[in-house]
């Protein structure tokens, strides 16, 4: 959904990072080019075909980050938005990051900090907003985009059960089974 707002809001390119392929294909068929970050450096990937980086950059993941064989890397995301952003760039991050994490990875991890390349951070200029969407801020002018035909977001809708699946969809949403990435319940 980072991606189709950035392509509403004119967006002229909008890369998306993923490994998993079902999401890469709903990227590019909303007109973002897919990146799969299995097939080599996501920051290199965007270089090669930017020139140098992007304007912006946003980390819709937050801390379960994971390189491409599975293993959390909290930092991940963020530390490749500053290689990929170019100077006075801008970074957006909404992804979750929280001020515990038990499971963490690392003893840093588990109490919420984080190795960041705050060098390149600084030394790049970039500017970072960060936190949870204020939907109440939004929701009328989505409402109206959607109504107006402008918006079409349902497109990321992989499943539409009935409210009884609840309990089995959040299990296979949580052990990330392909198709269960956005799941609409009904009464």
């Amino acid at each position: 959904m980072a991606a189709y707002s950035a392509r509403l809001r004119g967006a002229s390119e909008v890369f998306v990072v993923d490994k998993v392929p079902e999401r890469l294909k709903l990227a590019e068929d909303i007109g973002a080019v897919p990146i799969d970050f299995t097939a080599g450096s996501a920051p290199e990937q965007i270089a090669d075909r930017t020139a140098g980086g992007t304007d912006k950059g946003i980390d819709a993941v937050g801390y379960q980050a994971t390189v491409s064989d599975g293993e959390e890397q909290p930092a991940l995301v963020l530390n490749n938005l500053i290689a990929t952003v170019r100077t006075t760039g801008v970074l957006g991050v909404v992804g979750l990051y929280l001020p515990e994490d038990p499971g963490g990875p690392s003893e840093e991890a588990k109490q919420g900090r984080l190795l960041i390349d705050i060098g390149a951070y600084f030394e790049k200029g970039l500017r970072m907003g960060s936190g949870q969407a204020n939907v109440k801020a939004y929701n009328r002018q989505l409402r109206e985009l959607i109504v107006a035909g402008r918006a079409n977001p349902s497109f990321v809708v992989s499943k539409r059960l009935p409210l009884d699946d609840a309990p089995d969809a959040y299990e296979r949403f949580d052990q990330r089974e392909q198709g269960y990435s956005k799941v609409v319940l009904r009464p």
